[in-house]
């Protein structure tokens, strides 16, 4: 059921500020929400540390239950015990949040932080700004990485390589989860790129979907969180897996390990966060103050000092320099570098937020099987 979302105006955001300021104060702690891992770590670094920094007394605690998001911000919702304070969820899931209420609209303009040379953040953002609930991190891929040691001599360089057990035998690891699986499957099935979402809305399409990977079942190691692939690539449990393009860049410029990125189909998606409805008045107006600071143009190119994940803000592309202790230019590195950008695959956040639920539970009923 779909409920009416929730305008939050500035006026509402500078009396929550403005009333506790005066009298209780901002909230002392907040609880964020994320993926953990190196996406997380560079959050802290590039966010919460400097934040904390000039607020003395506040504590952060970091939850990694960003896969949960939906389902847990709906429990809350019914149990009327909202725990979390800022969420950090992908665009589609963004989308399905704000339909149903679970998720504050804001005025972008009025919240965030203009550019530096005084753009508004509606048009520093773009047609990033995908749901009026939303307020963008990132530009990341989903790829694959593979061990360049257990390819043999012709390394793959498409994303059908997945499915090619022949030329490359061994164990592969995927999200268990449709997404993502679902798009490569088709592709490699024979289906147009444009044709593909197409396709997967019809019965038909989605059990064509699932036969690919029928080929391939009983070769894959499912995961679920975001280390997983890059901790089944160091062991050598797997010769390739999918999972985000800044785990892969971690796993092979930070820990050094055999490990090649397979950039052929990678799916665009954004990342940012959302504002739980439903917080009292000092968390909300400590929420809004992060969010201010969080999303500025600086902030977010701080971001891609530590994982190669393209910031969100047109102003803050120009400010993207070396990595914050290996010293190499990170702009190679982003899935939106034109060198890794020649084939790739535009994530569709609107269907999937009105399919979602269904082929959840379609694709978990065929993992049972």
């Amino acid at each position: 059921m779909k409920l009416k979302t929730i305008m939050l105006s500035t006026g509402a955001i500078a009396a929550a500020a403005s009333a506790y300021a005066a009298g209780h104060g901002m909230a002392d702690s907040m609880t964020l929400v994320s993926w953990g891992g190196a996406y997380q770590a560079s959050q802290t670094n590039a966010y919460s540390d400097p934040y904390k920094a000039d607020h003395d007394g506040l504590e952060v605690v970091w939850d990694e239950s960003s896969n949960e998001a939906v389902a847990k911000l709906r429990a809350m919702n019914e149990a009327g015990n909202i725990t979390w304070d800022l969420v950090d969820v992908v665009a589609s899931d963004a989308i399905r949040l704000c339909d149903e209420g679970l998720a504050l609209e804001i005025d972008h303009d009025e919240v965030l932080a203009a550019a530096p040379d005084g753009t508004p953040a509606s048009e520093d953002f773009g047609d990033l700004l995908v749901s009026d609930c939303f307020i963008p991190q990132i530009v990341y891929s989903t790829t694959v990485g593979y061990r360049t040691d257990l390819v043999g001599d012709t390394a793959p360089t498409d994303i059908c390589a997945i499915f090619d057990l022949e030329a490359y035998p061994g164990k592969r690891s995927l999200e268990k989860r449709p997404i993502n699986n679902m798009e490569w499957a088709l592709l490699c099935d024979g289906v147009a790129k444009a044709d593909v979402y197409d396709v997967l809305s019809t019965e038909a399409g989605q059990d064509q979907a699932l036969a690919k990977l029928d080929t391939i079942k009983d070769n894959v190691v499912w995961w679920s969180a975001g280390a997983d692939t890059p901790q089944l690539l160091a062991d050598g449990e797997v010769v390739m897996g999918s999972t985000y393009n800044g785990r892969l860049f971690s796993l092979i410029e930070e820990q050094d390990q055999p490990v090649a990125m397979l950039w052929d189909a990678q799916v665009f998606d954004l990342d940012g966060w959302i504002v739980p409805a439903g917080l009292p008045e000092d968390r909300l107006a400590r929420v809004m103050d992060f969010l201010h600071f969080a999303t500025d143009t600086q902030r977010l190119a701080d971001q891609a000092k530590y994982i190669s994940y393209g910031p969100a803000r047109a102003s803050s592309a120009p400010l993207v320099g070396q990595h914050a202790t290996l010293g190499i230019d990170m702009a190679p590195h982003m899935p939106t570098d034109p060198a890794n950008a020649t084939n790739t695959f535009l994530y569709n956040y609107e269907w999937w937020a009105d399919y979602r639920d269904d082929l959840d539970a379609k694709f978990q009923a065929w993992l049972a099987k």
